[in-house]
């Protein structure tokens, strides 16, 4: 499995288990705020979920263009240690 496979079937247990979003429901080309409705404080639960794959200073600027779970993903596996 890639590390983009990896990170997708993680993102889509994360939203399933926190956000009560149905699993079928999640695609690369989902959009964050638009189809899940999540928000400033949803992106924050997600960068403490995700952070073994960031950073250890996280710039909040990273995530200003995050519009969908590829782009999720392609910052994730970009950042990855």
């Amino acid at each position: 499995m890639t590390l983009q496979e990896e990170l997708f079937e993680r993102i889509k247990d994360i939203f399933v288990s926190e956000f009560d979003i149905e699993r079928e429901s999640i695609t690369l080309d989902s959009r964050l705020v638009e189809d899940f409705d999540l928000d400033s404080i949803d992106a924050a639960e997600l960068i403490v979920k995700f952070k073994s794959y960031l950073p250890p200073k996280v710039d909040a600027n990273m995530f200003r263009e995050i519009k969908t779970v590829r782009d999720l993903i392609d910052l994730l596996s970009k950042n990855s240690k």
